[in-house]
C-alpha cells in the first residue's frame, strides 16, 4: 500500500482525489490519495516530514512553479517548462515532473484543423507553460494574453479586435476564471468575431461548461472543457510513481 495526494491552496472541489479513489477501489490495491491544503508553499517541506511515507504528490494551482525551488531533482521536460504537476518520492528525494504536456496534447490532438497555425494562450501561470510547450512543438505559433503585456509574445486583452479574432483560430484558457463557484467570470474577449472555424478550449473541468465555451458555443465554434486533459494527467502521473518507486 501506498499513499499519494494533492497540494494545492484550496482543493475542496478537486477531481485527483475522487478519481485516484475510485481508480484504487476498482485494482484493489489498497493505495490512498488524499488533499493537502497548503496556506503557503513554504509549508511543503514541514508537509513531507510530517508524511514520510507519500509516495508521490499532485500539484495545483497556484503551486505549479513555486514548488521547483524545494525539489531534490527535476525531470528534463519539468525544467524546461518551469513548472510541476507531478512529484515522485523514493527514498526521500522529490523529483518534478509535468504530465499536463501529456493531458494536453493528447486531448487537443484530434480537434486540431487546417487553419490553426495560430494560438491564443489566456493566462501566464504555471500551466499555460505546458500549453505553450505542446503548442510550439506541434509548430503552432503561440502567444499568451494577460492584463500584464510588458513580456515579449504577452498581449493585453484590450488590442483584441476583429482582425485578431481572424488570425487566432485556437484559443485556450488557462486561467481560473470561471471555476466553481464563481461560474459567471469569464475571459474578456470580443467574443462576436468568433466563428466555426474557432476552437476554444478550456483547462476548467468544474462546471463541464464555462461561460467562456457556453460564448464560443454560441457562435458556432468547436468548445473542450479540461476533464479529458485531466483524467490524461492523472494516468500519467500514476504510472510515473510506479516507475520511480519500484
Amino acid at each position: 500500500m501506498a499513499r499519494f495526494g494533492l497540494i494545492g491552496k484550496s482543493l475542496g472541489h478537486s477531481f485527483s482525489k475522487s478519481y485516484f479513489k475510485e481508480k484504487f477501489q476498482k485494482e484493489t490495491s489498497g493505495h490512498s490519495y488524499e488533499n493537502f491544503e497548503l496556506a503557503s508553499i513554504a509549508e511543503f517541506p514541514k508537509l513531507l516530514a510530517q508524511n514520510p511515507d507519500l509516495k508521490g504528490l499532485n500539484v495545483t494551482i497556484p503551486y505549479k512553479e513555486s514548488v521547483i525551488p524545494f525539489l531534490d531533482e527535476l525531470d528534463p521536460v519539468a525544467a524546461e517548462i518551469g513548472a510541476v504537476n507531478t512529484i515522485s518520492i523514493f527514498n526521500r528525494k522529490t523529483k518534478g515532473f509535468n504530465t499536463d504536456v501529456i493531458g494536453f496534447k493528447n486531448s487537443l490532438k484530434p480537434f486540431l484543423k487546417h487553419g490553426m497555425e495560430k494560438a491564443l494562450i489566456l493566462g501566464t501561470g504555471g500551466a499555460s507553460k505546458a500549453v505553450a510547450y505542446v503548442l510550439n512543438n506541434l509548430g503552432i505559433n503561440c502567444f499568451f494574453v494577460s492584463r500584464d503585456s510588458s513580456n515579449l509574445n504577452t498581449l493585453a486583452y484590450e488590442i483584441l479586435n476583429e482582425e485578431a479574432m481572424k488570425q487566432f483560430k485556437l484559443i485556450v484558457n488557462t486561467t481560473p476564471l470561471g471555476t466553481f463557484p464563481k461560474v459567471d467570470e469569464f475571459p474578456m474577449l470580443p467574443y462576436e468575431y468568433l466563428t466555426t472555424d474557432h476552437l476554444l478550449y478550456d483547462l476548467i473541468y468544474n462546471p463541464s461548461q464555462t461561460v467562456f465555451l457556453k460564448r464560443g458555443e454560441e457562435k458556432g465554434a468547436t468548445t473542450l472543457n479540461g476533464l479529458s486533459m485531466l483524467k490524461s494527467q492523472a494516468e500519467a502521473s500514476y504510472q510515473i510513481w510506479l516507475s520511480e518507486t519500484d
